[in-house]
């Protein structure tokens, strides 16, 4: 007979307090997640200190909400996941040290969790990874390929030299005006916009993975404030155009490489640059030409930080026999292993 296991798991390493019950890793039970966009907003970008506060005042409240609202009790809990890192520090020691206090007063395993880990785990909503597997993580922080050769087996292939692709989404468009976070009204825009400028598409024809989008930001940047001293009229919506046109060319050129290169049964994206229309368009576009391909995006709804696609991870790690102690602390410098393949 199948073991049932009910992970609660922990999600604080940036603006999001969420904290989830996941079933076998594959079914969320709950969710409850409170955001803090509008109070980063006035800011144009997130405040450490300020998130640690909203950390400490929403934690306990979405330990007892998910609880509540998957009509379960500590003792049903197998086991409770926690993001360790990366993030910032401040924000993942008020997960960390909720994670550790409730694991150590009802007795239960912990689990520490890398966060891209998360990320990339929520595609089991979707369908049961097949391994070996890629995964093309994209986010404010980080713009990686990563290679599953199995189960609990990550090595990134392809990372960022510079800016993220989501990063730079935010820099854009700060330029233009935007509220933050940007990525979505620059989609929005991209979309009624053609892609009339013409942008750098840095390393694309480069034989590695790696990816550079610092230069493409400092072109639309340097663009607009050379239009604006010439008195000349931008059309934001076609700068948004050609801006989009080019992060996903090269991530897709990359990708398409990758997965010729690594046979692979299941591809993954994930991340908050998950949720940009026009990625998955051009990716799935792409994954027409590789039917042999399971492709499996993660729900947009999971696409951004939530303690779900912790759980998912975490199912995974406690299978494996990851286990955290007392001494577990928050890193915010913790990665995925990187080797040129």
């Amino acid at each position: 007979m199948t073991e049932t296991r009910y992970i609660m798991a922990f999600e604080s390493s940036a603006d999001e307090t969420s904290v989830a019950i996941v079933k076998n890793g594959v079914e969320i039970i709950s969710l409850a997640t409170a955001t803090q966009i509008k109070s980063h907003q006035r800011f144009g970008g997130i405040v450490p200190e300020v998130a640690s506060r909203h950390h400490i005042e929403q934690v306990t409240i979405l330990a007892d909400a998910a609880l509540a609202d998957a009509k379960l009790t500590y003792q049903d809990l197998t086991a409770i996941g926690v993001t360790q890192g990366p993030g910032l520090v401040g924000a993942l020691l008020i997960g960390v040290t909720a994670a550790k206090t409730i694991a150590w007063a009802h007795n239960l395993p912990l689990v520490p969790v890398l966060h891209m880990a998360g990320h990339i785990s929520a595609a089991n909503f979707v369908a049961p990874i097949q391994y070996p597997a890629l995964a093309l993580m994209v986010s404010g922080g980080h713009t990686e390929l990563v290679l599953m050769p199995k189960e609990y087996e990550y090595v990134i292939i392809g990372d960022t030299r510079d800016d993220a692709a989501g990063e730079s989404y935010d820099k854009v468009g700060r330029t233009m005006g935007l509220q933050y976070p940007a990525g979505k009204i620059l989609d929005e825009m991209a979309h009624r916009g053609q892609p009339s400028y013409n942008l750098p598409r840095a390393l694309m024809n480069d034989d590695a993975y790696d990816f550079s989008f610092s230069g493409l930001k400092s072109a639309v940047i340097n663009l607009m404030h050379n239009a604006d001293q010439r008195g000349e009229t931008i059309d934001h919506d076609n700068l948004a155009a050609s801006f989009q046109a080019a992060v996903v060319e090269v991530l897709v050129t990359k990708t398409a490489r990758a997965l010729d290169n690594y046979p692979v049964k299941s591809f993954i994206v994930a991340g908050g640059v998950a949720a940009n229309r026009g990625l998955r368009d051009a990716l799935t576009e792409m994954l027409t030409k590789r039917p042999q391909i399971n492709f499996l995006p993660v729900p947009i709804k999971l696409a951004g930080d939530n303690a779900a696609m912790i759980g998912a991870a975490a199912d995974i790690a406690y299978r494996h026999g990851q286990r955290g102690d007392w001494t577990l602390n928050a890193n915010p410098a913790l990665e995925f292993d990187y080797q040129e393949l």
